[in-house]
């Protein structure tokens, strides 16, 4: 009795399952396709558009971002996504939801850094970085000048990427009429096991779940080889 009672209930069980499964659906960018627009801006960036009749999603890659994530002291790979929503229902946006695709190192999947967690190491990257050169002083005190003039170098640089990681990063944020629209910048990692370096030109695949929706933005940096846009300097 207890068994056929079981079997009833997981019987029960799977077509609700299923159902909340379905209820998930994937839409792909694809250029030309209504609804997906693409264009090379003057700011220096490639911009994917993704609409319906809810919401649009726009992504933008700074064409020179694979030569900017090789330059920086982390590896961090940077993709700005701007949100609009115009249903008359609400919309949550989840960075930590949102993951990127390497396609060309295994299919390596990262999730979204914590903006609040990397302003915590760097935080505690220049304590340290004190602590340090306050030893470095009290051996060596003929190098106090030049140890100090590196930790302030060091200090304002951490200052402004804490600044920058507390106030334009995505956060997580509920969309409605009173609200429609949220923009910031997504991190990643660019280290595993499967990326050691970036190559020339990547290809990524960019998720991002809204509401029932996944919308995937695949896309290549640059998008052909050699493609390069030139920056319009802003007008004084």
């Amino acid at each position: 009795m207890l068994l056929a009672m079981l079997l009833a209930s997981a019987a029960r069980s799977f077509p609700h399952a299923s159902a909340k499964a379905l209820a998930i659906s994937t839409v792909r960018w694809e250029e030309g396709q209504p609804g997906c627009t693409f264009s090379r801006d003057d700011d220096g960036k490639y911009r994917y558009g993704f609409w319906t009749a809810d919401f649009g999603v726009v992504l933008a890659v700074d064409s020179q971002e694979l030569e900017k994530t090789r330059r920086r002291a982390q590896p961090i790979f940077a993709l700005l996504l701007n949100v609009r929503y115009r249903g008359k229902d609400s919309l949550d946006v989840i960075p930590d939801k949102i993951t990127l695709e390497f396609v060309k190192h295994y299919q390596d999947i990262h999730s979204a850094l914590d903006p609040d967690d990397l302003a915590s190491e760097q935080q505690n990257d220049t304590d340290a970085l004190v602590a340090e050169t306050e030893r470095e002083i009290r051996r060596h005190p003929e190098k106090k000048e030049a140890k100090e003039a590196a930790l302030t170098a060091r200090q304002k640089d951490a200052a402004q990427m804490i600044e920058f990681l507390t106030t334009r990063s995505l956060r997580t944020v509920t969309l409605d009429s009173g609200h429609p629209e949220a923009s910031g910048w997504l991190l990643f990692s660019t280290k595993s096991k499967w990326i050691d370096d970036l190559q020339k030109q990547e290809e990524f695949v960019l998720r991002v779940p809204l509401g029932n929706r996944v919308v995937k933005f695949p896309f290549s940096l640059p998008p052909s080889e050699g493609d390069l846009i030139l920056r319009t300097r802003p007008e004084n």
